[in-house]
């Protein structure tokens, strides 16, 4: 008798266990799932589930795993790998993945609710976009077209009531006008809609990728063909959006832009974001990574002027915006110690032997002074300084430096001109100069 009572205790916990299960296709491109559960700062990790040869795996959830956003990973870089659900502690999460078709929920009412809002929403967006792309006056269209839309809106939101995907559907509130509008006046008032709903400072929406997609939409997909004008317009917008007591979300996204525009190397928008947010924001979030690391940029961006140090010739002490023997100056952070270094200063003396013009300043960055005393007579017709203390010495967080060697081109006056990113790229522009 005692086994029977046994038994019926345990089957019931074993029926109604939640999980988290998937199949991957094709199987042979996917080894495991790693699944991580979000938050605002970081992602924490929870367990992974090895794919079986059809491609499919599990992973059991059990009262540790409290309701919120979580994250599988499925690939490396896992930061361009991954996906994002809901889990409310209550349901088992299903779901299909290619990487033609992405995700695809099939248990999880949380999950399918909102791909099937998304969708829904979509579908009615692609009407209005057909119905101006008519140049269409018709009113009584534009009507119906709308309250479908707010139909749509309202009835998910029904639907989403006291569960978690409430929060996205809320902030996803789509702009409805309550008269005809034309499409200009629709767009911008589209356009001022767009953060409006938004709670910044919701945990959920934090922890999830939703903020970052919004936000990114806004910035760089809102208006076809933006200047640098309307870029500047769209980082305030966001800037003024989020409230000043979620300074650490507000730091994150707009880092984020910042980490776009570095990517598409446009440093005057990277730099204006520095220059009237992050700075500031670095500073009163005491995140001194983030501070040193726009700084440096900003100091080495194209365009700019290359900060100052001081350079012994002799036994004169001159500086890098005194020398004024050149029209155009090649610096070099390298070190005696560096294999790379060794190997590429030869074939930069060789390049550069042509082009009277051209001056290298060699800095190196040493914590041997004999040694690189030795290796610098191997190039007499370089301009040489030495840093002690190697990559403790300030001119390493002043340049940015994060490995050697490291290349900048600077004309007559020390203004940075290119920052080749590599042997061959520095040999393509130095036959250019």
């Amino acid at each position: 008798m005692k086994k029977i009572i046994v038994l019926l205790i345990v089957l019931p916990l074993i029926t109604f266990a939640q999980s988290v299960s998937g199949t991957f296709s094709p199987a042979e491109d996917f080894t495991y799932a790693f699944l991580y559960q979000a938050t605002p700062e970081s992602a924490n990790y929870i367990n992974r589930g090895q794919l079986d040869s059809i491609g499919n795996f599990e992973i059991q959830l059990d009262s540790t795993v409290t309701p919120g956003i979580y994250k599988i990973v499925y690939a490396i870089p896992p930061e361009e790998n991954n996906f994002d659900f809901i889990y409310d502690g209550k349901e088992t999460v299903a779901f299909n993945f290619s990487n033609n078709k992405g995700v695809e929920f099939t248990q999880s009412e949380e999950n399918k609710l909102w791909t099937s809002y998304l969708k829904s929403i979509e579908m009615v967006n692609q009407t209005i976009s057909n119905y101006y792309s008519k140049d269409n006056n018709d009113e009584k269209g534009f009507t119906a077209i709308f309250k479908t839309l707010r139909d749509t809106q309202t009835a998910y939101e029904e639907l989403a009531k006291d569960k978690l995907v409430f929060n996205f559907i809320k902030a996803n509130r789509p702009y409805i006008p309550t008269q005809y509008e034309g499409i200009s006046t629709y767009s911008q008032n589209l356009k001022q809609h767009y953060l409006s709903q938004v709670d910044f400072g919701d945990y959920l929406l934090q922890s999830s990728s939703y903020l970052i997609d919004r936000v990114t939409a806004y910035v760089f997909n809102m208006v076809a063909d933006p200047s640098e004008a309307t870029y500047k317009q769209h980082i305030d917008d966001v800037a003024a959006a989020i409230n000043n007591d979620d300074l650490s979300i507000k730091t994150s996204l707009l880092e984020m832009l910042w980490q776009r525009f570095v990517a598409l190397e446009n440093n005057n928008l990277a730099n204006y974001i520095t220059d009237r947010y992050l700075l500031e924001l670095a500073k009163s979030t005491n995140n001194k990574v983030l501070e040193d690391m726009v700084i440096s940029f900003k100091n080495t961006s194209i365009g700019s002027k290359a900060p100052d140090f001081e350079i012994t010739i002799g036994n004169k002490t001159t500086s890098l915006h005194q020398l004024n023997n050149a029209e155009n100056y090649l610096l070099i952070f390298w070190s005696s110690g560096c294999s790379h270094c060794l190997s590429e200063l030869p074939k930069v003396k060789d390049m550069v032997a042509s082009k009277p013009n051209l001056k290298v300043v060699a800095y190196g960055l040493e914590d041997n002074v004999r040694k690189w005393e030795k290796e610098k007579e191997n190039y007499p017709d370089f301009i040489h300084q030495i840093g002690l203390e190697k990559w403790d010495n300030p001119i390493v967080q002043t340049y940015g430096i994060s490995a050697t060697p490291m290349y900048f081109i600077l004309d007559a006056s020390k203004t940075i001109i290119a920052k080749p990113y590599g042997f061959e790229e520095l040999e393509v522009l130095l036959k250019g100069l």
